[in-house]
Formats: C-alpha cells, sequence, structure tokens
C-alpha cells in the first residue's frame, strides 16, 4: 500500500506529527511556530464573511419560494435548540457520573488570577443579556459588517439582502448569477489557502506542545477524558441515532469531511474548515440552498461542542471547590448556558472567553469565575475536541435539514468519491511512476 503524499489529509497528519515532535523537542522553536496557525486563521477569517454571504444570497435567490425559506430556517433553528441542549444535558450527566473536580487541589489558583482577569475582561466587554445579544445581530452598517467577519450581523444581513432577492424574481437573476460567478472565485482562493492548511497545523500543534509539554496532556487528565468521552458519545449516540433515523451513516459522513476534520484538529478552530466543509456538503448530496443557509447559521447557533463544553467546565469549577449545586441552580446554569453559547465564535479561545460570560452570569456569583484558572493548561487541547464537535453537529444538521425537505442527492455523493477514488488512483501512479 503506497501512501499519497499529495494527499491533502496525509499531509496534514505528518505535518501535526512533526509539530508534536518540534514542540517536544524544540519547545522555544515550537511556541515561534504559532505564527503558522495564526496566518492560516486570519486568511479563512478573510474570506469568510464574503462567502457566507454570497451563498446564503443565492441559495434565498434560486429558491425563489419565501414560505419555502422560512419553513428551512425554522427547522434549522428548532433543530439547533433541541440538540445543543441534549449536548449541554449530556455534558452535566457525565459530571456527575465521573466527578472529576472533586478533591482537586485548588492552592494554585491564586497564582493564575492575573491570567483569568483577562478573559473575565474581556467577557465582561462582550454583551451576553438578551436585548444586547439581539441589538449585537444588527450590524451599524453594512461594510462594518463585512470588514469585522462577524457572523451573526453577516448572516442577518445577508438573509435580508437574500429575501429581497428571493421577492424580486426573474428581476433579480443578473444579479445572482454575477454573485455565483464571485462565489466561484472566491472558492477557487480558498483552495489556495487550502494548500497552507498542514503547514499551519503542524505550526499550531507545535506551539501547542512547546507552550505547555506534552506532560500537560496527562495533568487534570481525567477533565480531558470526560470532556473527550463525552464528545465521543454525543456524535456517536445522539447524532448517530439522529443519522440513523434520517437514513445516513454518522460514520460514512465522518469519512466523508475527515480531511476537514484533520484540519479543525490541527488549527483547534472550526471556522479554519468552514469553507470547505460547506463545498463537501454538496458534494455529500445537500442542496446549495440549505447548504448555504444551515452551516454559517450553525457556526452561530449549532455549537454542540462549545455547548458541552460549557456546562462540564462550569460543573468542574463547582466541584473542585466542593460547591454543591441545587436543581434550581441547575436549570439556571443551563438556561445561561442556552445564551451564551449562541454566537461564541470558532476561534480557539472564545469557548474560555463564553465561560467567563458564563459564570459572570449566573445569579449570585455560585461559581467563583477565578476556578477558571484550573483549567488554563489544558483548555488548548479541550478546544480541538470542542471544534471537531461543533463542525461535525453542522454537517449532521445540514444534511438532516436537507433530508427532511427533499433536497438531499445521493447520487452526488457517489460521484464525489468515485472521482476522488480515481483521482488518488492516478495520483498514485505518478508516485509509483517516479520511483
Amino acid at each position: 500500500m503506497r501512501i499519497n503524499l499529495k494527499n491533502l489529509t496525509v499531509q496534514v497528519l505528518i505535518a501535526i506529527v512533526i509539530g508534536i515532535l518540534i514542540g517536544q523537542f524544540f519547545p522555544a522553536f515550537g511556541v515561534q511556530l504559532k505564527v503558522l496557525g495564526d496566518i492560516f486563521v486570519k486568511l479563512i477569517k478573510m474570506i469568510i464573511a464574503p462567502i457566507v454571504f454570497f451563498t446564503i444570497v443565492i441559495g434565498f435567490a434560486n429558491m425563489g419560494d419565501m414560505k419555502k425559506i422560512g419553513r428551512i430556517g425554522g427547522k434549522a433553528l428548532l433543530y439547533f435548540e433541541i440538540i445543543t441542549t441534549f449536548a449541554m444535558a449530556i455534558g452535566i450527566a457525565v459530571m456527575y457520573v465521573i466527578s472529576p473536580g472533586s478533591g482537586m487541589d485548588i492552592s494554585k489558583v491564586g497564582a493564575k488570577a492575573a491570567d483569568v482577569a483577562k478573559y473575565a475582561k474581556q467577557a465582561a466587554e462582550t454583551p451576553h443579556g438578551f436585548v444586547d445579544f439581539l441589538m449585537s445581530i444588527i450590524p451599524d452598517s453594512v461594510v462594518g459588517a463585512l470588514a469585522k467577519g462577524e457572523m451573526l450581523p453577516v448572516l442577518f444581513f445577508s438573509v435580508l439582502f437574500g429575501l429581497s432577492m428571493a421577492g424580486l424574481g426573474e428581476k433579480a437573476k443578473p444579479v445572482t448569477v454575477f454573485f455565483e460567478k464571485l462565489n466561484e472565485i472566491f472558492f477557487r482562493l480558498v483552495a489556495l489557502i487550502m494548500r497552507f492548511s498542514p503547514f499551519a497545523a503542524g505550526g499550531a500543534m507545535a506551539y501547542t506542545i512547546g507552550n505547555f509539554g506534552i506532560a500537560s496532556l496527562f495533568s487534570l487528565g481525567k477533565m480531558m477524558g470526560s470532556v473527550y468521552i463525552t464528545m465521543i458519545l454525543f456524535v456517536v449516540l445522539i447524532l448517530g441515532t439522529v443519522a440513523r433515523f434520517y437514513g445516513f451513516s454518522i460514520f460514512n459522513l465522518l469519512k466523508f469531511i475527515k480531511e476537514e476534520i484533520l484540519l479543525v484538529l490541527g488549527t483547534s478552530s472550526s471556522e479554519s474548515a468552514l469553507p470547505r466543509l460547506m463545498e463537501r456538503l454538496e458534494k455529500y448530496g445537500c442542496s446549495k440552498s440549505v447548504v448555504g443557509l444551515v452551516v454559517p447559521t450553525g457556526y452561530s447557533f449549532n455549537l454542540d461542542g462549545t455547548s458541552i463544553y460549557l456546562s462540564m467546565a462550569a460543573l468542574f469549577i463547582a466541584q473542585a471547590y466542593g460547591i454543591e449545586l441545587t436543581l434550581v441552580q441547575i436549570l439556571t446554569l443551563l438556561g445561561v448556558l442556552m445564551l451564551t453559547s449562541k454566537g461564541a465564535a470558532g476561534v480557539t479561545g472564545s469557548g474560555f472567553i463564553t465561560l467567563a460570560a458564563t459564570l459572570a452570569a449566573i445569579p449570585g456569583n455560585v461559581i467563583p469565575v477565578e476556578g477558571m484558572a484550573l483549567l488554563l493548561g489544558v483548555d488548548r487541547f479541550m478546544s480541538e475536541a470542542r471544534a471537531i464537535t461543533n463542525l461535525i453537529g453542522n454537517s449532521v444538521a445540514t444534511v438532516v435539514i436537507a433530508k427532511s425537505e427533499n433536497q438531499f442527492n445521493p447520487a452526488q455523493t457517489q460521484a464525489s468519491e468515485a472521482s476522488t477514488s480515481s483521482m488518488g488512483t492516478d495520483s498514485g501512479s505518478l508516485i509509483a511512476g517516479s520511483n
């Protein structure tokens, strides 16, 4: 069996392994390589706003039927709320079964108070009240929304613009065609940027190991293990059951988007794979209009991994401090999480900021914010798990909505797999010939 070194999956895997080795044996150099991951994430963020805008607008314009648009959007939001609630409930249940925070040494929390303070400050500056949340969705200006790349304002404007075009019908056709051409250019740009992804994945992993050390993978291992177990259970049991009900295999879907999963593993950012994911889900069989509406919306409203992490992290801190939460306090925590988890970006560190906002928003300050210091050392490693779960959750949601709307064509999946297989065979032959 020959390894196809031209395959992006193979390249990313090799880069991650090299990154781990550099971080372990040359930690100072590994820390400096963080810039590679930062460059890649900035490149991706640079094109996310226009891609989301064009995809949603084109989808709405081609769909035409306003009732259909409203139905798909309503289904998606209802699905998001149900699944994220399940995600948080599973996280809370696992925490009470395993109880990883019990008996935790909290003597060093004070020494890390300064590190926690910056997250608490960022959380305080971020609007998390219901009214503030609604106001933050509306951009100050169209140009400002696209320039800042904030997902919710871009979504809001894109939906309004798309609805307006759909309402015009044939009159808007020339604009739709123009946007479709522009969208093709942006996806071509994505393909160019993706060539840099192995360097980004390797650099990000080198930084993680070089900065925190491999030993940090084992410190707080019980909490990390609990998070990973919970997310695996969520993907296999909850999402797997949903997938089976709608007539597709969760494992086949994971195999289809494996390159995007590996990219997120390397960069710890679900946003890094967003443009490619949209393209892959279309090839999987979902219609362009459903992908254009569900995937970008899901990145703000369907953060399953982030929801699981937030619920587990809050209870971990409570357990470490020996705080017994009442049923009312647990339900309050769930209610606060339903709000604070919405709109959290997919970039590394946002989960920690949102956690600070969640703890601060719970009435009576029941769970101390400074307890977040206990998680500082391993948050980076858990961010990878929540980013991957977010990616998988949004992929499943898109297929579910597409199937429920009869906008899923399995022939596209078969054609894509045949094309990929053919390309792999041709590449393998070229490599064999060169040897």
